[in-house]
């Protein structure tokens, strides 16, 4: 019999040589979905844990349900019977499941604060349930489960709404959205960030830390309950709010999602949850994250995977997520997890180092997120370039819409640092912004919040520095300042246009945010200066930061009004003297003059009989540059000829 040959051959020929492993890729996902997948299941009716497990309420009471196949003995208890161990313990059921049926609709109430006691191996210890829809905790950091069960169930308005393209994300953390040095909410979010959202172009939001983790400064990358919402921004309705209102404005919202690790904690983590080391994670030192201190999913695992697909579907199902950004892409598919290894080669992603199962995980989570929801996002956080990520499963590809180009940012910061824009190389430049897997979709950006954590610093704030503090009033004359403007607008613009068919930013760094991201500790004193947005900045007239956002909004009409992105990209010239850039991408034409002193007349090579419009030009008053283009250029036969000055950037639209 003739073995199929997959797309992702014809895509990318130098694949050839891994065939065998692509068909390996592509057998372990079928013969998993036969042995898990029997008698005309989907995956979608395959994910349906959370409809099983955890707390249910029927007419005359509730069902309690737990998966812990190691545990001699379970007992619930909490507010709803006086925390008494002993009167409602679980009964054994098949396959590591147990259950409990509590009488009396009224017996459990909502909000109802709750632990269940587990009983393994000649010991007991307090867990939380592990599907719990919310958690609390008390001034003494003890954790409880809170039944999630209001009278009135959310009423959703958002029927009928369909995500739109090109991606253009507003990377969010809700607890530092505020300007107010405290931890903001997503009540707050709604009401004062989405609208900056919608007014600045974005169409999507991307919201981190949403699932529940115990320490704040980790970004909400160490989940502990992995179906319950994080209780520090408010409750699960305030989330659904949220999403409803943003759905509203036309914004597409996706999921931070970690399912790369997961806490190591016991008592308010899933870890040890039936008193193995080993239930849903690898055991002994293969379970442990070396860099991270985490714990580390055993993809293998039938179990394993029926927790965390029915944790995607819940996520789209009870809170309306339009998609997920996969964090931590690069920890799952290897051994090693991306540690001090580069990836030069083909044979890094195709060896004894590839976590098969992993791999496997991950073309199933993208065929149910999809067969849940057609015009679902998923975006991969992998910084190792593994081919066919991007690329869809039917292709040999992983699933996934989008992969990040998170070589981009690195580029731009490690340019930053170690030379002077007089010295840039615009062949490197282009080669970085435009350089990816044949056929795979990218999301382009510059910096997000990455990059920006303590210890470095914002772009703008690697241009300016300590300018910033002094000299970003309209009123205050600085060469410092204006080569930083300048500089932010041209570094923004073509990463927009050329590192992706998407593009994303972290909330504030599209007026030029200041400084860094540092959450209260014990080495700042508990300060939340650091982990808040200094909107006032932007929407001070006074302050320059108006033209960035300025000019960041007007980029992104672009793409919104003429189809920018997601077209193929031609390079007409650079000349790596003079600092000059020209490109055409889709029906627009971009001439960059990166150099700091020289005025090039700049020649693009165009269509005769055509007309050209000047669309976006950095150097406009309302962007705070000088008017010293004043909209002049002129199309001569085949050529469109503009005297572009030093560090701007214009683009040009065909009528």
């Amino acid at each position: 019999m003739k073995r199929k040959r997959y797309h992702i051959l014809k895509l990318d020929p130098n694949l050839k040589p891994f065939e065998n492993d692509l068909n390996l890729r592509m057998s372990n996902l079928a013969n998993l979905k036969g042995r898990i997948l029997q008698d005309g299941a989907t995956l979608s009716s395959f994910a349906n844990a959370h409809h099983y497990y955890g707390f249910h309420k029927t007419h005359d009471g509730w069902y309690y349900r737990e998966w812990a196949p190691s545990a001699d003995g379970l007992a619930l208890f909490g507010d709803f019977n006086g925390w008494n161990r002993q009167s409602h313990k679980l009964n054994r059921l098949d396959n590591g499941s147990w259950e409990i049926f509590i009488p009396g609709a009224d017996t459990i109430w909502h909000q109802s604060l709750v632990k269940v006691e587990v009983s393994a191996y000649g010991r007991s210890f307090d867990r939380l349930p592990l599907y719990i829809k919310s958690v609390t905790q008390d001034d003494r950091c003890n954790s409880n489960g809170r039944i999630w069960w209001p009278e009135q169930p959310y009423e959703w308005h958002d029927g009928g709404f369909k995500p739109r393209k090109p991606r253009l994300i507003y990377e969010c953390h809700v607890g530092m959205s505020s300007e107010e040095p405290k931890i903001s909410s997503f009540r707050e979010f709604t009401q004062n960030v989405l609208p900056r959202v919608k007014a600045c172009g974005y169409n999507t939001i991307q919201l981190m830390a949403v699932i529940e983790h115990p320490y704040y400064a980790s970004f909400g990358y160490q989940v502990t309950s992995l179906y319950a919402v994080s209780s520090r921004f408010g409750t699960p309705d305030d989330l659904k709010a949220l999403v409803d209102a943003a759905h509203g404005m036309g914004i597409t919202v996706l999921l931070d999602l970690v399912h790369s690790h997961a806490s190591s904690n016991t008592l308010d983590g899933i870890n040890e949850f039936d008193g193995t080391d080993y239930q849903f994670f690898h055991s002994g030192g293969q379970g442990d994250h070396p860099a991270w201190g985490t714990k580390l999913f055993d993809y293998a695992k039938h179990d394993v995977l029926h927790f965390l697909l029915s944790n995607l579907k819940y996520w789209m199902e009870e809170y309306h997520f339009d998609g997920f950004r996969f964090d931590g892409v690069t920890s799952m598919l290897y051994h090693h997890h991306g540690l001090g290894v580069d990836f030069l080669s083909y044979d890094r992603y195709f060896s004894m180092s590839t976590d098969t199962d992993a791999v496997t995980y991950l073309q199933l989570a993208n065929e149910l997120i999809h067969e849940l929801n057609s015009q679902a996002v998923t975006v991969a956080e992998d910084m190792s370039g593994m081919p066919g990520m991007a690329l869809p499963v039917k292709y040999g590809g992983i699933g996934f819409d989008y992969r990040l180009s998170m070589g981009v940012p690195d580029f731009w910061i490690k340019t930053l640092k170690t030379s002077k824009d007089e010295f840039w190389d615009l062949g490197k430049l282009w080669y970085e912004l435009t350089t990816r897997r044949p056929g795979e979709k990218n999301i382009g950006y510059s910096e997000s919040h990455d990059q920006a954590l303590v210890g470095d610093k914002t772009i703008m704030f690697h241009l300016a520095d300590a300018d910033m503090y002094w000299h970003m009033s309209e009123s205050s004359q600085s060469l410092s300042i204006d080569r930083a403007i300048a500089l932010h607008k041209l570094i923004r613009l073509v990463s927009f246009s050329l590192a992706g068919e998407g593009y994303m930013n972290f909330m504030g760094n599209e007026f030029g945010h200041p400084e860094w991201i540092d959450f209260p500790r014990e080495g700042n004193n508990d300060s939340y200066h650091y982990a808040r947005r200094q909107w006032s900045l932007a929407d001070n007239q006074s302050l320059k930061y108006k033209y960035l956002l300025a000019f960041d909004k007007a980029m992104l009409a672009l793409a919104r009004t003429g189809k920018l992105l997601g077209r193929d990209t031609r390079l007409h010239n650079i000349d790596h003297n003079g600092k000059l850039m020209l490109y055409r991408r889709g029906g627009f034409h971009f001439i960059f003059n990166f150099h700091h002193e020289w005025v090039h007349n700049a020649a693009l090579p165009v269509e005769e009989g055509k007309a050209y419009r000047l669309v976006l030009d950095s150097d406009a008053p309302g962007f705070g540059g000088f008017n010293r283009h004043q909209g002049q250029g002129f199309v001569d036969g085949q050529t469109l000829r503009f005297d572009i000055h030093p560090r701007t950037a214009v683009v040009f639209k065909e009528l």
